[in-house]
């Protein structure tokens, strides 16, 4: 099975019912999750009990994306002690960010942590791309045969989004504003317009990130202007096949 859970969709805080960033990514039994902000890791628990992946990806240290990595590591401290560490790549920000959260068990003993940098992971490659973000954010690309998937976490838009969406089969970029393009200088986060302009490399869009509130189709509306392919909205449960 090649497939990809929404597990939160939500930018900043999660909506009633819903979840900040979290996606599961399977390829074959190989199980991947990227990101896990407020609220996620119940989604997560639906598809995966005691919380049995074989690696977590977390792009940067925003609370909306990295939180509820602390709650897996509690699942996994209580549930399923002797069991392997789970590989956890990911800036160094992170992993302070977990320990001011929960320093004793050690994230570092219930995760095996690692830099977030090109590796092999299972059946991926994985690369990564440094973003203009607020912190050190590292969009990510996952390779294996027949399928690549590229997500942003949190960007600006600029060139290296769409570098690191080219020729990918689906593209996860946040789009977290709507209508026009903010007059302001740095930009840290994307219109839905500007995700759709970055995503053209690719064959798929799936918006995230949105601000609590928003209403998606819009969004969806927007995107479609400027993307000919099929344009998706992240809603928590959806399943999309790879």
């Amino acid at each position: 099975m090649r497939s990809l859970t929404v597990l939160g969709s939500c930018g900043a805080w999660p909506e009633p019912g819903r979840a900040c960033a979290g996606f599961l990514l399977e390829y074959d039994g190989f199980k991947v999750v990227l990101d896990l902000g407020y609220a996620a890791l119940p989604q997560l628990l639906k598809h995966c009990p005691d919380g049995a992946v074989d690696a977590v990806i977390v792009t940067h240290q925003h609370p909306d994306h990295c939180v509820d990595v602390s709650a897996l590591a509690r699942v996994r401290y209580y549930l399923a002690r002797d069991a392997a560490p789970i590989p956890l790549y990911c800036p160094p920000g992170v992993l302070d960010v977990l320990r001011t959260l929960e320093p004793r068990p050690d994230p570092a003993t219930v995760f095996d942590v690692r830099d977030l940098a090109p590796a092999e992971l299972g059946p991926f490659r994985l690369e990564t791309a440094l973003l203009p973000h607020y912190v050190t954010n590292l969009g990510i690309r996952l390779s294996a045969p027949e399928l690549t998937v590229a997500y942003t976490g949190d960007s600006g838009p600029g060139p290296e989004a769409a570098a690191l969406a080219d020729k990918a089969d689906l593209f996860i970029c946040d789009a977290t504003l709507q209508g026009p393009s903010p007059d302001t200088t740095p930009r840290y986060v994307m219109t839905a317009t500007e995700a759709a302009t970055a995503a053209a490399g690719a064959t798929r869009l799936l918006l995230t990130h949105f601000w609590p509130g928003s209403d998606r189709s819009v969004s969806v509306a927007e995107a479609q202007k400027v993307f000919p392919g099929e344009v998706i909205a992240a809603e928590e449960g959806l399943v999309l096949k790879l």
